[in-house]
């Protein structure tokens, strides 16, 4: 599942092309005009004289207005900051927006986060912020590009309002009218966006690295997937499955499961599949079992996943497994050793499993080398059908994600519910989008620094197992509102 951006510029035909369809209705209305007053002249109307008396009055007032709409060139308002409705049926912008109206002020100062400096910059400065040219012709001076035109368009607008069922605190005064512009017009919608927020680029911290994983190099951010795998499970094991998927263990002097963290820690990997005393703590606690050791190990990296489980009577349904916690032991890459031993090149998921399919015998001393263990808990899917892409996991910010419209990232960098323009050009896929903040992972550390949620399945799983390329990121946020 590949995904690019077109860039596209949607022009209005000029006042001269206007004119030309216009002028020939005027010479028709006044022919009509001519004729009535000759009809008028000869003719007895009866009891229908006085509406024949204000017959030339109603041709001369259509002629007038004819005639104003000839001179007159587009009254559309696109050149304005703040005007009125256009397009209002809505759809797809029918015009260019002239960005210098917005991009005129001075600029506000830098926004320090915790682990991010944003800088704020002029719409036109975005990465195709600003209209591209066409046959060899320059658009005019402030002309709207896709970045622009794609932040309030019928596909993105959705996760607008849905971002707005748990919005940061910056953003909630402004979910009325989000939820409001619904039924209005893109060109309405991206004229809000462009008076109500400030667009900034996300920058490291002077003296940090663009992330603490960063393997990009020349000060660039890194852009990876993730997805939700789709596998075949039983409820209970036999015929060939076996390996089980845990709930969080529940210590026999509590009710609730423990929360383990980096200093207090539970048994690694190693031991929870070794040690009588983890195997007796996770007893009963078996959500479900697979077939494939590799695909359990995938499951606990991308997350959460979708079960398809045969239940003890033989019916077969769909669940979901969602993220529930972990042994709060740290995350080691096992695609990381194996190049740090030589063993592969290709540390993507299909180069891990072309050498597990060759090393069979040494598939557990790899998985071992990855001392984290993730915990699940098991969901019941949507019975709807989810509309617009939504209808994923539940990420970190309490919303359902969006295939292709929500990345992971580092909180401490952005924060949840902040809407990013994302751009990353490589050997995988090249990205130029609209998305927004809305889950984490213990691997998503620093400044610019993104995991991709492709969505779920096989196809999804292609591009989370291949995505590793530079990244840069933009946000917008409220004007005169804290950080």
């Amino acid at each position: 599942m590949v995904h690019q951006t077109i860039a596209t510029k949607i022009s209005r035909a000029s006042p001269a092309s206007r004119k030309i369809h216009i002028k020939p209705m005027m010479v028709k209305t006044l022919r009509l005009l001519h004729a009535i007053v000759e009809r008028r002249r000869t003719a007895d109307f009866g009891h229908y004289q006085p509406f024949a008396l204000a017959m030339p009055l109603f041709a001369l007032l259509i002629a007038a207005f004819l005639l104003a709409a000839c001179s007159s060139g587009p009254t559309t308002g696109l050149n304005r900051a703040e005007g009125g409705r256009v397009n209002a049926g809505g759809g797809e912008p029918s015009g260019q927006l002239d960005l210098s109206a917005w991009d005129k002020n001075p600029l506000p100062p830098p926004r320090e986060q915790a682990y991010s400096r944003w800088v704020a910059v002029r719409w036109q400065e975005l990465p195709g912020g600003a209209a591209p040219s066409v046959g060899g012709t320059a658009p005019s001076p402030g002309a709207t590009g896709p970045s622009v035109l794609q932040v309030a368009d019928a596909e993105f607008w959705p996760v607008w309002v849905r971002n707005c069922e748990r919005p940061p605190a910056a953003f909630k005064p402004l979910c009325p009218e989000i939820k409001r512009l619904s039924a209005a017009s893109v060109e309405d919608r991206t004229r809000w966006v462009l008076s109500h927020f400030q667009p900034y680029r996300v920058e490291p911290l002077a003296g940090q690295s663009q992330n603490q994983n960063q393997s990009q190099g020349q000060g660039q951010g890194l852009l990876t997937a993730y997805y939700e795998p789709v596998l075949a499970a039983r409820r209970l094991p036999g015929e060939g499955f076996s390996v089980p998927l845990y709930q969080l263990p529940t210590p026999s002097s509590s009710p609730s499961p423990p929360h383990f963290t980096a200093q207090s820690p539970w048994f690694t990997r190693q031991q929870i599949e070794t040690l009588p005393e983890a195997k007796a703590a996770l007893r009963g606690r078996e959500i479900a079992y697979l077939a494939d050791p590799v695909q359990a190990l995938v499951l606990h990296i991308q997350g959460s996943g979708q079960l398809q489980i045969t239940e003890p009577d033989g019916r077969l349904q769909t669940v979901r497994l969602a993220f529930a916690g972990t042994n709060g032991q740290p995350y080691q890459s096992i695609g990381r050793w194996l190049l740090d031993q030589g063993l592969i090149q290709d540390a993507s998921w299909p180069g891990i499993r072309q050498w597990l399919s060759k090393n069979p015998q040494r598939s557990q001393e790899l998985f071992w080398k990855n001392p984290r263990y993730v915990f699940f808990k098991e969901q019941k899917l949507p019975t709807s059908q989810p509309e617009a892409g939504f209808g994923g996991p539940i990420g970190a910010q309490g919303l359902p994600l969006t295939a292709g419209r929500s990345i992971a990232v580092d909180p401490r960098s952005i924060p949840y519910g902040t809407p990013a323009w994302l751009v990353s050009k490589g050997p995988t896929v090249n990205l130029q989008k609209w998305v927004f903040a809305q889950d984490t992972g213990s691997a998503i550390q620093g400044a610019v620094r993104a995991d991709y949620f492709a969505g779920s399945g096989d196809s999804a799983g292609e591009l989370a197992g291949r995505l590793k390329q530079p990244l840069a990121l933009w946000v917008l946020w409220p004007h005169t509102m804290p950080g």
